[in-house]
């Protein structure tokens, strides 16, 4: 089975998501940041997907790093490297029979780009879309295990549950 790897441009997202739009336009770059990654961590950990965190630094002088975050890794590139190189240089490398590459950005050059390597490719709206049906699924999903979890008479066994329904809903 192959294994997913998603890369995503971080500053991308952030200007196009409209809750961390809000944020950067009142410049609070850093808490929109935080968002993006305390999603996209919870999108990774639910569909089972690796998911890579990419962000332009080409503007600051030394700050590129590699981290994890939760089950991410994020990415800041080094001086004089956009978030769109860093990606296409890293889908060229990861492209392999064994890993399904996604790229999730806007930036229709950039489409065509990682499309021209192999890989799969993904709009910003569209990502955002996928990862509010997961939080839909996530609810719902942590409902269903609480309803689980409080049945209403425990001394029962699922079996002998499953009867007692049965039985009620033929009244």
């Amino acid at each position: 089975m192959k294994k997913d790897l998603l890369f995503v441009d971080g500053y991308n997202m952030i200007g196009a998501w409209p809750h961390l739009v809000k944020l950067q336009r009142r410049d609070e770059l850093a808490s929109a940041r935080d968002i993006l990654l305390k999603e996209l961590s919870e999108y990774a950990k639910y569909e089972n997907i690796e998911v890579r965190v990419v962000f332009d630094a080409m503007f600051v002088p030394g700050i590129e790093k590699k981290y994890q975050h939760d089950n991410l890794t994020v990415i800041f590139t080094k001086e004089d490297e956009t978030a769109d190189m860093y990606i296409e240089r890293a889908v060229g490398e990861e492209n392999l029979f064994t890993t399904n590459v996604v790229v999730a950005t806007s930036d229709l050059v950039e489409q065509w780009l990682v499309f021209q390597r192999g890989a799969s490719r993904k709009s910003a709206n569209d990502l955002y879309k996928e990862l509010n049906f997961t939080k839909e699924n996530i609810k719902m999903d942590t409902k269903e295990y609480n309803l689980k979890q409080n049945r209403r008479i425990p001394s029962l066994s699922e079996e002998q549950e499953k009867i007692l329904r049965s039985f009620l809903s033929d009244l």
